[in-house]
């Protein structure tokens, strides 16, 4: 895998990690590290970061797109609850994408900063 991390931002790093607890704990992924109040790290070969913004200023998410891979459609779904749940906000029910392949089944959601994260099973 060329990708080492991806990493997104957030204005409040307390929420986020409460978030991002409760919405990968759907898909078994655990936190793998924490710098205390600005940020924490998720995932083991491959990392998925949110942290405070380096400059300080407040972020509005980017555009960003993270998908994960889910182990089955009914964590997809689950993981789509949890987010609700948490604060996210829908970026796209679960169900079937047949215009990314026959068994692609994926939710999206939006975090408390606005970055789009996907659950995916195909």
């Amino acid at each position: 895998m060329f990708i080492n991390h991806v990493s997104v931002g957030t204005n409040d790093i307390s929420a986020a990690i409460r978030f991002y607890d409760a919405v990968f704990a759907t898909l078994q992924i655990q936190r793998s590290h924490v710098i205390d109040g600005v940020s924490a790290s998720y995932g083991e070969s491959f990392e998925f970061w949110v942290g405070s913004p380096c400059d300080g200023e407040p972020t509005s998410g980017n555009g960003s797109h993270v998908a994960f891979s889910a182990p089955t459609t009914q964590s997809v779904d689950e993981f789509y609850q949890v987010a609700l749940k948490q604060g996210g906000r829908c970026g796209g029910k679960p169900g079937l994408r047949p215009l990314y392949g026959r068994t692609y089944y994926a939710a999206y959601i939006y975090d408390l900063d606005e970055n789009k994260i996907e659950a995916v099973c195909c």
